[in-house]
């Protein structure tokens, strides 16, 4: 049997898509809503996320979250709103982590909005690390470590103890790095992000 077919198949491991920021360099623009091949980008990085594996698909929003709920097409997703958003993705991941307690799912497979050079290649690379809740897994760029972020279940209490302003999990990661798996995906995706008005290049 395949560790798919073990653990519960693709619903074991949840999508979560931190998209909340507002874009301050940028100005003022909410990531989740630069256009990216004629639409929203938050819907790009839904799909990444479904066409790697993730069954189940949790969105965080936060900056403009109405004109997100009004402008995206997002069926399926659980959208999850963090009126601290401007505190930094911290709170984000404390709320997206919140929103998937209860729900059976076993790990939670992290990505961020302004990363489209991260395909479903790299996700459904870094979901094969999945073995249970207790599974710590990264993608890789020549061997540093990036998105998306596979956590078990058993490590978001303690994620979600230390994630606070832009650092997100970095200290938990760093504090667990022997437990870490590192999933090389540099040959098949590129981890820049939208961070500043020439990064919009990388947008079609």
């Amino acid at each position: 049997m395949t560790t798919r077919e073990t653990t519960g198949g693709a619903r074991a491991v949840a999508g979560l898509l931190l998209a909340a920021g507002g874009g301050r360099r940028l100005g003022g623009r909410p990531k989740a809503l630069l256009p990216h091949r004629g639409r929203p980008l938050v819907e790009h990085a839904v799909r990444v996320l479904r066409e790697g594996g993730c069954a189940t698909v949790h969105v965080v929003l936060g900056a403009q979250a109405g004109d997100v709920r009004a402008r995206a097409s997002l069926p399926g997703c659980v959208l999850v709103d963090n009126p601290d958003w401007e505190q930094g993705m911290g709170s984000s991941l404390r709320a997206g982590l919140d929103s998937l307690a209860g729900t059976g799912a076993r790990a939670a497979l992290v990505s961020l909005v302004d990363q489209p050079g991260i395909g479903p290649e790299a996700v459904a690379r870094v979901l094969t690390a999945f073995e249970g809740e207790e599974s710590l897994a990264s993608a890789a760029y020549d061997g540093e470590r990036g998105h998306p972020v596979l956590f078990g279940a058993a490590h978001w209490p303690g994620i979600a103890a230390t994630a606070t302003g832009d650092r997100g999990a970095r200290a938990y990661l760093k504090g667990h790095r022997t437990a870490l798996t590192l999933v090389e995906c540099g040959d098949v995706a590129r981890p820049f992000d939208i961070d500043t008005e020439a990064d919009l290049a990388h947008l079609e």
